[in-house]
């Protein structure tokens, strides 16, 4: 990877950054001359739910592909491609760990290429979902872009392999040190802002390389999904409002030698399972295009995020698969003659993985039955932050006479807020039993903690031939205290 010297030091801008000074992005010099219009019937379009999550009109092949690769057999034990949970843990660290599924990476990716044939698209995968290097690179070896949300991700993407000229910056935030990187590398960049705008084309000057730039459009359709993890609605920090879009176009337009804009994106929101909502979107967007394309520029690219919701209830519901989302797009795409950009991180990631747990111990406090565990909040605080529900159970079958209850399982940190599940029925497990949590994958080890000093656990995952390697080393107290050598 030509940008390979670059990843163990950051660039030094003390020299470079005087340029920065002499940008000027005066509102009152880009007013825009003539205000940007949709039509009214582009305003005045909302996402139209449907009661049922969709119309499928889903192949078995896409249906079999997202199956869940975790299943229990009539023998009572939990089986990942074969290979029984229980027998796993006897080999693998004795602490909390995540196990994945590498062939059901390989098939949910596929589920996306099978999907997409006919459109030319790019498979942005969402970093932010799961950082695991060797995930990564499995991802790249398949042909996936890279979707980045920070200056570490695009560098660890460049580590990984991935080809630069596939992946997108996201972020409203994004630091200027970190767009020189992405300007030189030749990466894909959203504009989200009036001071994002300015870092970028600051960024152009001092690599001396011109940025394709995409606008993200906060087209203002509501999700229907948790508030945390809505990002296109009116009230999101992300994304410029469409009364703003034509002093962005102005602003491009002012420096033809540092920017290059070259598509429109939006993103809705996370676990969503109504695919009406991608169309509404995408309808806004290509509206957008259309006008934008009007003033000249050569539009190519819609990107229409990520956030397709996976069956994390297991409970039999019939979710929308990749083909069900790319056909509600499809003709929009194809009429405009668009390269299609999708961001998927939960939906290729999610349920290819379990937190597998040791059972150790049962208690009540006269209302409330608990199971505690060693996995905690530390290792996975989706039903913490979100209050989300993920699927748990044991791993192997209880004795004849365990009492069935309803539990709350819980870790050992210090926090009431620290359980994994509430009032799940469950037999009343031996001490030592494993316990899993199920559909780990995304947003689970990308965001566990060292809180209460837990170290981040490790990761193995089962390999085409049924092998188990480990992908990521457990932390060790002894990781620690080295941040602390030398001071």
């Amino acid at each position: 990877m030509a940008a390979s010297h670059i990843l163990s030091q950051p660039p030094s801008f003390s020299k470079s950054l005087k340029y920065r000074s002499k940008l000027s992005l005066n509102p009152s010099i880009l007013k825009a001359t003539v205000p940007f219009k949709p039509t009214s019937r582009t305003l005045n379009l909302r996402a139209v739910l449907s009661q049922n999550p969709a119309k499928t009109i889903t192949s078995d092949t896409q249906t079999q592909k997202f199956q869940h690769c975790f299943t229990k057999s009539e023998d009572g034990h939990l089986y990942c491609e074969g290979l029984r949970v229980e027998d796993v843990m006897e080999t693998a660290e004795k602490r909390p760990f995540y196990l994945y599924s590498k062939l059901q990476i390989t098939r949910n990716v596929e589920a996306y290429r099978e999907a997409l044939e006919g459109l030319n698209s790019i498979i942005g995968y969402a970093i932010k979902a799961n950082n695991n290097l060797k995930i990564l690179e499995h991802l790249r070896s398949m042909g996936c872009g890279a979707v980045l949300v920070s200056g570490n991700e695009l560098r660890l993407a460049l580590r990984a392999g991935f080809d630069p000229t596939r992946c997108i910056f996201n972020g409203n935030g994004k630091l200027l040190e970190d767009l020189v990187l992405a300007a030189q590398e030749g990466v894909f960049v959203n504009i989200d802002s009036e001071f994002d705008l300015e870092n970028i084309v600051s960024a152009a000057r001092i690599s001396g390389k011109k940025v394709n730039v995409l606008l993200r459009i906060n087209p203002d359709v509501d999700p229907q999904v948790h508030p945390y993890i809505s990002t296109g609605n009116k009230n999101s920090k992300f994304g410029i409002r469409n009364e703003k879009l034509q002093w962005f176009l102005d602003a491009v337009k002012a420096h033809p030698n540092e920017l290059k804009l070259v598509g429109a994106h939006c993103h809705l929101g996370s676990t969503i399972t109504k695919v009406d909502i991608f169309r509404d979107a995408a309808v806004l967007m290509v509206n957008y295009i259309d006008q934008i394309r009007e003033q000249g520029f050569e539009i190519n690219y819609l990107n229409i995020g990520g956030g397709l919701g996976i069956d994390y209830y297991h409970a039999g519901a019939v979710l929308p698969t990749p083909r069900d989302l790319i056909d509600t797009v499809r003709e929009l795409v194809l009429s405009r003659n668009l390269h299609l950009i999708i961001e998927p991180g939960r939906s290729l990631i999610a349920n290819t993985c379990c937190l597998v747990n040791r059972v150790t111990g049962v208690k009540t406090n006269g209302t409330k039955n608990f199971i505690v565990i060693d996995g905690s909040m530390a290792e996975l605080i989706r039903p913490s932050l979100y209050d989300a529900y993920q699927h748990i159970e044991l791993v192997s079958p209880s004795p004849p006479d365990a009492e069935t209850s309803t539990f709350d399982v819980v870790g050992p940190v210090c926090e009431s807020a620290d359980f994994l599940g509430k009032d799940r029925e469950l037999p009343t497990p031996a001490r030592g039993a494993g316990l899993v949590v199920h559909d780990a994958g995304a947003y689970c080890m990308s965001m566990a903690s060292t809180y209460n000093l837990k170290m981040r656990p490790p990761e193995y995952w089962v390999e085409e031939d049924g092998s188990v390697a480990k992908i990521r080393h457990g932390e060790t107290f002894e990781d620690h205290l080295r941040y602390f050598e030398g001071l």
